[in-house]
């Protein structure tokens, strides 16, 4: 049985957007970390992020003690995870980085800490092909951004430890994620592989005139993509069923859906389309840069956020970590 030790230390293994959103959510979670990326410009690039997303995020959750003096940062790998409770790995999308990264932190950290991966697309019986420890190794895959987005999709690989998926999950439930296991592996993962059906849809919509970008975003964002920041869609299909429920709606209304299934297309994505769709958003942006969208989004999100801890107790704990930053175990009353 594999056993892990309590997080008290977080290494964060890459810091650009997605690593540094990381930073972020463990600082204000009242964790020491310790970042660590060869880029040269990095550590500047990290601190700076982090003081500016730092308001944001300990709105949605500040424990005790958190502070952003607690980053440290070294260009050293090693030394950065060689103390670390948990490892948050955000390299670049490589198949063969990742293998020899994720060997590196095998072999460069405690043996009871997790090591887990923000990979989007590559699965973890890949990454952990060269591990002589892969038993402690698991995808936490975060929506971004990870500091404001409380998902996270947890995956073990192959030789994965059973333990070592659900610590994972418990830790992140207890620093105010959503963890969802995803019990087999497949490219992409799960959330993902949603956006990306629905946005091919969309494409093919613009492609063929029936809609420009900016009404397109308003038919997703001011219609189903509303209800969703509620409530998934099989929950919300069952709303749609009367009061007959889940079952009314798939005997009389589910086969009409399906039958629908065939009816959608794959788009041939052209320049011309692409020029399309960059056109469409750079009208719909209306001049304001992309850090003014991001800071309106997440206002948004904050707020949303806010309203769903009111209404919602299934949602993520509020107060998710005590007064030493030491994150609550699988038996902890808030779990995932």
């Amino acid at each position: 049985m594999t056993s892990h030790r309590p997080v008290h230390r977080v290494a964060v293994v890459g810091t650009g957007t997605i690593g540094a959103g990381w930073a972020t959510h463990y600082l204000v979670r009242g964790f020491d970390v310790t970042a660590t990326d060869p880029a040269p410009t990095a550590e500047k690039a990290l601190r700076s992020y982090v003081a500016g997303a730092w308001d944001t995020a300990a709105a949605i959750g500040l424990a005790p003690g958190a502070s952003p003096d607690r980053l440290g940062f070294t260009p050293d790998m090693r030394q950065a995870v060689a103390d670390a409770d948990f490892v948050q790995e955000n390299a670049p999308e490589r198949p063969e980085l990742k293998v020899r990264l994720f060997a590196d932190l095998d072999d460069a950290t405690p043996p009871d800490s997790i090591i887990a991966s923000s990979s989007s697309g590559i699965t973890m019986s890949a990454i952990q092909a060269d591990c002589r420890h892969p038993e402690r190794t698991v995808i936490g895959h975060p929506f971004n951004p990870p500091h404001v987005i409380p998902l996270v999709e947890v995956v073990g690989g192959t030789r994965t430890a059973p333990e070592t998926v659900r610590d994972a999950m418990a830790f992140y439930a207890a620093v105010g994620k959503r963890p969802i296991h995803l019990k087999k592996e497949l490219p992409g993962h799960v959330a993902n592989r949603i956006q990306v059906a629905l946005y091919r849809e969309v494409v093919y919509l613009i492609q063929e005139g029936v809609l420009d970008v900016a009404d397109a975003d308003d038919a997703v964002s001011w219609g189903p993509g509303l209800r969703w920041g509620v409530m998934g869609p099989s929950l919300l299909w069952h709303l749609g069923g009367g009061e007959g429920g889940i079952r009314h709606f798939m005997d009389t209304l589910m086969p009409r859906m399906a039958g629908s299934w065939a009816q959608l297309s794959t788009p041939e994505f052209t320049p011309e389309l692409r020029d399309t769709i960059v056109s469409g958003v750079l009208k719909e942006a209306d001049g304001r840069s992309v850090d003014e969208l991001s800071a309106r989004r997440d206002a948004m999100l904050t707020a949303l956020l806010a309203v769903r801890a009111r209404h919602d107790p299934s949602g993520p704990p509020d107060d998710a970590r005590d007064g030493d930053g030491d994150a609550r175990g699988p038996d902890a009353e808030e779990g995932p």
